[in-house]
Formats: C-alpha cells, sequence, structure tokens
C-alpha cells in the first residue's frame, strides 16, 4: 500500500479547491486520499502529460464535470499540487499546461537554492 505525502506548493491550488461547491472539494479530497494511498493508480486518475517530462494531471470527475489538477513527484514519494481548472474541452489547454510546467521548474528551483 502506497504512503505518498500530498503537498501543495505555494496557494495555487487551495485558492482553485476555495471556490469549488463542497460536493466537488468533498471529491476532490477522495482522489487525493487514493494517491496518497493506492500503489498503482489507474490513467483515469493520474496521467501523464506527454509534453512535459515529469508533469501529471490528476483527473476528477463528478456530476458531468471534469477538472484536473496538475502535479509531479519529488523523490518518487511527494506529490506536489500545481494548478487546477474546470475542463471545459476534450484537449487540456496549452495555456494551463504552461502555467504547471513553470510552476514545477519554479518549485524545484526554490528547493535547490534552499538546499545549497
Amino acid at each position: 500500500m502506497a504512503n505518498r505525502t500530498v503537498k501543495f506548493y505555494k496557494q495555487y491550488f487551495l485558492e482553485f479547491l476555495k471556490v469549488q461547491t463542497p460536493q466537488v472539494r468533498k471529491k476532490i479530497t477522495q482522489v487525493l486520499v487514493w494517491i496518497s494511498t493506492i500503489d498503482r493508480l489507474p490513467v483515469s486518475i493520474l496521467k501523464t502529460i506527454k509534453t512535459v517530462k515529469g508533469l501529471y494531471e490528476i483527473r476528477i470527475e463528478y456530476a458531468g464535470n471534469i477538472f484536473r489538477v496538475f502535479c509531479c513527484f519529488d523523490k518518487g514519494e511527494l506529490i506536489i499540487l500545481f494548478n487546477g481548472f474546470q475542463k471545459k474541452t476534450q484537449k487540456t489547454p496549452d495555456n494551463e499546461i504552461e502555467k504547471a510546467e513553470k510552476l514545477m521548474k519554479e518549485y524545484f528551483n526554490e528547493k535547490k537554492h534552499g538546499e545549497e
């Protein structure tokens, strides 16, 4: 059984979560618990972003609505949550992927400089 720590980078994810309905927040929280406890997650829950090495999207569906939250792994166990959004098209918008990539680079850059 997995024992991953879920960590939030700055306030991006929490701001996204705050504006969701209580039911959507509950569903997102449920998916985060799955991610922290299940060893092998199906692609329907956690999918790699093929265009950005190391970036993943958490996939959440609730009442016909689709939500995505970007994340990455740190040292294989830690999940860093970045921006989230409600998906309204088939394809994940490039600007959301670019934002997540920027935040991921920022996270690792700050971590690297903080450890030196």
